[in-house]
């Protein structure tokens, strides 16, 4: 948990601890007004539970402090701001197996998986080599530990999923990916094999925007979205995870908007074989 994040919290709490004393009420009187467990009305206001929004309306009006909820409602959505913005810096600190390891477990928890790649392979179709050299090369500009074997080992672990019936996924390439190269021609021959052979598998679609093809929108950046519930977004600085309704619209609209124009299918398997027959000698 970010520092600034928890500040945050502690903050929100420190302002219904307020609320409560303005009201005369000890932590026991207000869990019985609630219908709570002490411990919770504790949590909340020491900072070590998130409150949701029916908390924070049950509290101000225990309290009879309606016209503090829209304060409260706010400090919570600054709190959301700060959750949503997962710097680098920090994730990595340990190196990369822990971010992995919370790509696992969001693969377990999602039925449809959508996703658009700009410049790379995703990693649930990464080979091991391609997956080594991405993480060793990352760890080198972030200038982190590069705790490459048990990042690729879990990263393999997570790609499991692709064989699991209850799952499905759905992704978009720019064709700029089968071509820009951050490793050698031989483990960048193999991972396009793999990624050629992934094409028409079951419960995996994957779709090649071509170059030159007309686009009702362009794609600035690459995207990941888990059923309809959450969208992460990678930036060279932190990742965002969104989970607001509008936010999961938009990116929503954006990838179908981009799906319309891919390639599926043989004419996906032509543009990937095109390129990689681009990396054989003449």
């Amino acid at each position: 948990m970010t520092s600034d994040f928890q500040t945050a919290r502690e903050a929100l709490g420190a302002r219904l601890r307020e609320l409560r004393t303005e009201a005369g009420l000890d932590g026991k009187d207000l869990a019985a007004k609630l219908g709570w467990q002490t411990s919770k009305v504790s949590r909340l206001q020491n900072g070590k539970q998130t409150p949701t929004r029916a908390d924070l309306t049950a509290w101000a009006q225990a309290c009879e402090q309606a016209a503090a909820e829209g304060e409260l409602q706010g400090l919570r959505a600054g709190l959301e701001m700060k959750q949503r913005h997962r710097s680098w810096r920090r994730q990595l600190a340990g190196g990369h197996r822990g971010r992995q390891e919370i790509a696992v477990r969001q693969t377990e928890h999602t039925a449809v998986i959508r996703g658009l790649e700009v410049s790379r392979i995703p990693g649930l179709f990464q080979t091991p080599e391609y997956a080594r050299v991405i993480f060793d090369t990352n760890a080198e500009f972030r200038g982190i530990a590069p705790t490459t074997e048990a990042a690729v080992a879990t990263r393999m672990r997570r790609q499991e999923a692709l064989y699991d019936p209850e799952k499905s996924f759905r992704f978009l390439l720019c064709e700029a990916a089968l071509y820009h190269r951050s490793c050698p021609a031989d483990v960048m021959a193999e991972q396009l094999d793999r990624l050629y052979n992934l094409v028409g598998q079951r419960r995996v679609e994957i779709g090649i925007l071509p170059f030159g093809t007309q686009l009702r929108r362009t794609a600035p950046h690459g995207f990941w979205i888990y059923d309809r519930r959450l969208v992460i977004v990678e930036t060279i600085s932190e990742e965002l995870w969104l989970t607001g309704d509008d936010e999961l619209a938009l990116y929503e609209r954006a990838w179908e908007w981009l799906a319309e124009a891919a390639e599926y299918g043989p004419p996906a398997r032509r543009l990937i074989g095109r390129a990689r027959a681009s990396l054989d000698p003449l």
